[in-house]
C-alpha cells in the first residue's frame, strides 16, 4: 500500500506552515469566489503525486478518479450535466503542487478539486484551498498537523484515528489487558499514532505495561526494546513502524526474545515485507481503509469487479479512496444544484454523510471523515479480512 514515509517526510514541513482555521458550517460570503457551474460540463482537477517515489500512489488515485467519472457519465453526469476531470501531476513537490493547483483555481470551471496525493503537498495546499475558496478533497492525507474544514477535507481517516481504532479492537475483539507500544520518535506519523494508541488504551481499561522508543522509524535494530517489552508480560505489542521496517526487523526480533502476543499496527503495515519462517508472522493485525475481501460492505465487490474491467489489474487503497473522493464530490455537487457556486459545493461537503467503498461514515467539524476502518489479519504471511471496526 502507500508507504508512510513519504507522509511522515512532509509532517515537519507541515507543522511549521500557518494553514487556515478550521470550521463546519457556512463559508458564504461577499469576498468569495462566485464560480458557478456553466455550460453542458462539470470540471473537476485533481493534482496528484504521478512522478518521482510516490507516483504508484499519485497514479492509482487518477485509476479511482477516472473510473468514477466514466460511471457517472455513463449514468448522466452530474445535474444533467457530463463531468470532465483535469488531471496535473505535482511530483511530489509542494512548489508544483502550488502551481499546479492555482493553475486549476483560475479556471472558473473547476468545481472542486480532488488530491494532493501526500501530506507535504497537501499542506502546501490547504491554505490556497481557502483563499481561492475552491472545495478540494484529499484521498490518503492522513497527518493530523493538516489542518481542514475550512475548503479543505480528507476521505482517508486521521493517523491519530486509527490509533484510537487499534485500542478499541485490542480491548474489544482481542480481549486483552496488557498492552506494550514501540514506536519512532523522531517521526511524527509513528509517534503520533503511537501516542494515540497509548491514550485510548488507558481510557479503555488496558493497563500499559511498557512504552518503549527508538530514535527514528527506519532502524533495523530493536532488540533491546523489545526484550523489556517481553519481560513486561504484555499481552499485545503496538509497533507503529512501516512495511519496511515491522516485517523484517520489528516482527522476527520480537519472536527471537520470546514474544508470543500478539503484534499490531497501522496502514503503514500494508505490504509488509517478510523474512524467514511465515508463521512468525502469525497473530500480527492491522488497521487499513479497504479490503477486497470486505463482504460487510456491498460496494468493494462491484467496484473492483468495475476496477479490473476498465484497468486490467486490481485496485488498492488509493485507487479505492480515489474512487470515493470523485463520489463524494458529486453527492456535494448535486445537492448544491445546478446552478451551484464553489461556495455551495463547499457547504455540501461540510458536514456529509456519505457511503462508499472505503466505508460509511460522516464528516466532522474538522473536515476528517469518522468512518469505519478495516483490520486485516497476517495468515501464512498474507493479509486476510478480519473485522470492520464501526466508529463509536
Amino acid at each position: 500500500m502507500f508507504s508512510k514515509k513519504m507522509i511522515a517526510a512532509g509532517a515537519a514541513a507541515v507543522m511549521a506552515m500557518s494553514l487556515a482555521g478550521c470550521s463546519g458550517g457556512s463559508m458564504d460570503d461577499s469576498s468569495s469566489s462566485s464560480s458557478a457551474a456553466s455550460g453542458d460540463t462539470i470540471t473537476i482537477g485533481s493534482v496528484t503525486t504521478n512522478s518521482g517515489t510516490a507516483a504508484a500512489y499519485g497514479e492509482a488515485e487518477v485509476k479511482g478518479f477516472e473510473l468514477a467519472v466514466s460511471e457517472i457519465n455513463a449514468k448522466g453526469g452530474i445535474n444533467g450535466k457530463k463531468v470532465k476531470l483535469e488531471s496535473l501531476d505535482d511530483k511530489g513537490d509542494a512548489t508544483e503542487a502550488s502551481n499546479a493547483y492555482n493553475k486549476l483555481a483560475a479556471d472558473n470551471s473547476v468545481l472542486a478539486v480532488a488530491g494532493p496525493t501526500i501530506s507535504a503537498t497537501t499542506a502546501a495546499v490547504a491554505p490556497l484551498a481557502d483563499q481561492t475558496k475552491l472545495v478540494t478533497i484529499a484521498p490518503a492525507a492522513t497527518a493530523d498537523s493538516i489542518e481542514t474544514g475550512n475548503y479543505l477535507f480528507r476521505t482517508c481517516f486521521k493517523d491519530s484515528y486509527q490509533g484510537e481504532v487499534a485500542a478499541r479492537f485490542a480491548a474489544e475483539n482481542l480481549k486483552v489487558k496488557k498492552v506494550a507500544v514501540l514506536y519512532g520518535t523522531g517521526d511524527p506519523y509513528s509517534s503520533g499514532v503511537g501516542e494515540a494508541f497509548a491514550k485510548a488504551a488507558e481510557k479503555l481499561g488496558m493497563q500499559v505495561v511498557d512504552k518503549e522508543s527508538s530514535s527514528s522509524a527506519d532502524d533495523t535494530e530493536y532488540s533491546a526494546q523489545l526484550q523489556k517489552i517481553q519481560a513486561s508480560g504484555a499481552e499485545l505489542l503496538y509497533a507503529p513502524y512501516y512495511y519496511s521496517v515491522a516485517g523484517p526487523y520489528i516482527i522476527p526480533q520480537a519472536r527471537s526474545v520470546g514474544f508470543e502476543g500478539y503484534v499490531m499496527g497501522p496502514d503503514g503495515y500494508d505490504g509488509l515485507k517478510l523474512t524467514g519462517d511465515k508463521s512468525q508472522y502469525d497473530k500480527t493485525f492491522y488497521t487499513t481503509h479497504y479490503s477486497a475481501d470486505d463482504t460487510s460492505n456491498t460496494k468493494v465487490q462491484d467496484f473492483i469487479k468495475s476496477y479490473k474491467a476498465k484497468n486490467n489489474a486490481d485496485p488498492n487503497t488509493f485507487a479505492a479512496l480515489g474512487y470515493d473522493t470523485i463520489y463524494m464530490i458529486k453527492q456535494a455537487i448535486e445537492k448544491a444544484g445546478k446552478s451551484a457556486t464553489r461556495e455551495d459545493v463547499r457547504n455540501a461537503v461540510a458536514g456529509m454523510s456519505f457511503e462508499g467503498v472505503t466505508g460509511k461514515f460522516t464528516m466532522d467539524k474538522s473536515g476528517s471523515p469518522t468512518k469505519s476502518v478495516i483490520v486485516l489479519e497476517l495468515k501464512d504471511g498474507k493479509p486476510v479480512y478480519n473485522t470492520t471496526v464501526q466508529p463509536k
